[in-house]
């Protein structure tokens, strides 16, 4: 009997310390996560973030509150001191600031700037929910999944960066009509797959439990945003969307990680940057905001889309016969038609007659620009900047092969993109003209004109072609 008991007692000391022992292996049964798949260089990250960043700054209301900018960026700081070192990239610059917009919506720029919206402090019921939102948009950078998604579309950098012509329903000049920063904020660049939106929720879950947080909160958050948004999908949501059980595996994950005790949850500087945010005046909505850039800019700031304040007309004067000349400095030099007004882009100009052109850009006259960082080869460029085009618009098709030609004394390409417009509802014709700069820069100009109009612009679009100079 005495040996029995003796026994006993050493299997179930066994079995308490082979129990011990499992916990921190449980506890560390976290989902692996792999690095996707990426064919551009980390500064191409901080190049498309640093610009797309700057256009926000510019055309969106940004909080300049001391309290209210050291609490962002200090929960900003925790979260991104907490990125396991396989995702660590010291050139990234992580910075945090908050946008005074009602909508409850955040978003991140490649290579780290992150705008958060008041709204969302203000919807989450915690500093864990509105952490869990950050560790998200975070997660997203750290995997490179803006640049890692324009890999499998195979988009040229330039692309991607939003140099050259955009077209929407009209060929636009430089940017989309929408705000560079509204863009970004509704997820029509950023709208990542499912993989990818499983991969920020696995790992802004990591993050959050090695910061403090419980990634639980994350999972909440969803649920919050969801009910506050009302029957309107919020923003947020739309731009990431639910790769399917997110709430249950974000829960799983965080049942695998090591929770602190007592995560973070309601602060004190929680708690005060919500009542000083209560203090400011209404926040807008971000369709205010729009309407306001629009009409000049909140503030008197803003820097639309420079056909943006235009109105589209049924009746648009025909081009005049009398031409004037336009120099873009050291770049290029062109004769337009006197009674077509100059559009000034950040990356190219336009030319177009009154009542065409507005928010959708222009439906007749000339789009001319360089794209520079050119491969040098002439019909490789051209390809790739077509691709662009019609990607993004795909109401166009490409109608026949490049045909070689010459612009301002040079080799050049040309093709013809046609399309029913949802401007015009005419069918609208784009004929483009590409060469390159002594450098390899790729020099583009873009003609458009309804079909039905083609005849009385053709003299007008032979001239100005005739009249292009390049000053390299």
């Amino acid at each position: 009997m005495i040996n029995k008991r003796i026994y006993g007692r050493r299997l179930a000391w066994a079995v308490m310390i082979w129990a011990m022992a499992l916990v921190p292996l449980l506890a560390g049964a976290q989902t692996r996560i792999s690095m996707p798949k990426n064919k551009y260089k980390v500064q191409d990250d901080i190049k498309l973030g640093r610009e797309a960043a700057a256009q926000v700054e510019r055309q969106m209301p940004i909080i300049h509150d001391r309290m209210i900018d050291a609490y962002i960026e200090s929960v900003g700081r925790r979260l991104v001191d907490a990125i396991p070192p396989e995702f660590q990239h010291p050139e990234f610059n992580y910075t945090f600031d908050v946008v005074n917009a009602r909508d409850i919506n955040a978003f991140a720029l490649p290579g780290g700037p992150m705008f958060v919206n008041r709204g969302m402090i203000e919807a989450a019921k915690n500093e864990g929910e509105m952490a869990g939102v950050m560790a998200h948009e975070i997660s997203h950078v750290a995997l490179r999944h803006a640049t890692a998604q324009q890999t499998k579309l195979n988009s040229p950098l330039n692309q991607i960066l939003g140099v050259g012509a955009v077209l929407g329903g009209a060929v636009l000049a430089g940017q989309s009509g929408a705000q560079a920063g509204q863009v970004f904020a509704q997820g029509y660049f950023l709208r990542y797959s499912r993989e990818y939106e499983t991969q920020a929720d696995i790992l802004g879950s990591q993050i959050m439990a090695a910061a403090g947080y419980d990634p639980r909160d994350l999972a909440n958050m969803f649920q919050t945003i969801q009910q506050q948004g009302g029957s309107r999908t919020p923003e947020w949501l739309s731009s990431h969307p639910d790769p399917g059980n997110r709430y249950q595996k974000i829960n799983n994950e965080a049942a695998a990680l090591r929770v602190s005790p007592n995560p973070i949850k309601i602060t004190r500087d929680f708690t005060s940057v919500r009542e000083r945010l209560g203090t400011l005046q209404r926040a807008m909505t971000m369709e205010e905001i729009d309407q306001q850039g629009q009409a000049g800019g909140y503030g008197g700031g803003g820097n639309q889309s420079p056909t943006t304040g235009g109105r589209y007309s049924q009746s648009v004067e025909y081009p005049s016969t009398r031409m004037r000349n336009f120099s873009n400095g050291n770049a290029f030099s062109i004769s337009v038609p006197d009674n077509w007004r100059e559009l000034p882009g950040q990356q190219d100009v336009s030319f177009a007659p009154e009542g065409a052109y507005g928010s959708e850009g222009i439906t007749r006259g000339v789009t001319i620009g360089v794209i520079q960082g050119g491969s040098g080869d002439l019909q490789r460029s051209t390809q790739d900047y077509i691709n662009g085009l019609l990607q993004s618009n795909t109401y166009l098709r490409q109608q026949n092969d490049f045909q070689r030609g010459s612009v301002g004394g040079r080799q050049a390409y040309s093709t013809t993109l046609s399309g029913r417009s949802p401007v015009t509802g005419d069918t609208e014709i784009v004929t483009i003209y590409t060469t390159q700069t002594r450098r390899g820069d790729l020099v583009y100009v873009a003609t458009v004109v309804p079909g039905s109009e083609s005849s009385r612009y053709s003299t007008a679009f032979r001239s100005l072609l005739s009249s292009i100079r390049l000053n390299d």
